[in-house]
């Protein structure tokens, strides 16, 4: 089992193990960011196997919609620390029970997110082609 340590990020501070974020506010709350923002959580782990890891395991859950139920507050909705860390332990001990089929899961995941970039360069390159049509033609 992974062993990892979750705390609030305070802007400023640099982390010399390898770490990444989760948004703990809005919407979004549980989803996993290589780059800090004002109101997230830092995850720090031992080795950068972990790291990756425990991001794929936080990515899972939040597109599972795992931490939507563990959301409070009436008007900007909110995950504690303490929710997000339960949910990414029990995450992590099913893990533990397949880590091969963990493995196919993240390696999908990761197929499907090349996928995703480059259907989103895509339409921004049918965009671009669309707009220089219509300036050629009042020009």
């Amino acid at each position: 089992m992974s062993i990892f340590s979750i705390k609030s990020h305070r802007s400023g501070v640099v982390y010399s193990m390898p770490h990444f974020f989760i948004l703990n506010k809005g919407n979004n709350s549980g989803k996993p960011l290589l780059a800090p923002c004002p109101n997230c959580f830092v995850i720090q782990c031992k080795t950068d196997s972990e790291k990756e890891q425990l991001y794929w395991l936080a990515y899972s859950l939040w597109q599972s919609k795992a931490f939507y139920p563990l959301l409070r507050g009436s008007v900007i909705p909110f995950v504690v620390l303490r929710d997000v860390k339960f949910c990414l332990l029990d995450g992590l001990n099913k893990v533990d029970e397949n880590p091969a089929q963990f493995e196919k899961v993240v390696e999908a995941l990761r197929s499907l997110e090349a996928m995703e970039k480059q259907y989103k360069q895509n339409l921004l390159l049918i965009a671009n082609a669309k707009r220089m049509l219509f300036y050629k033609y009042i020009s």
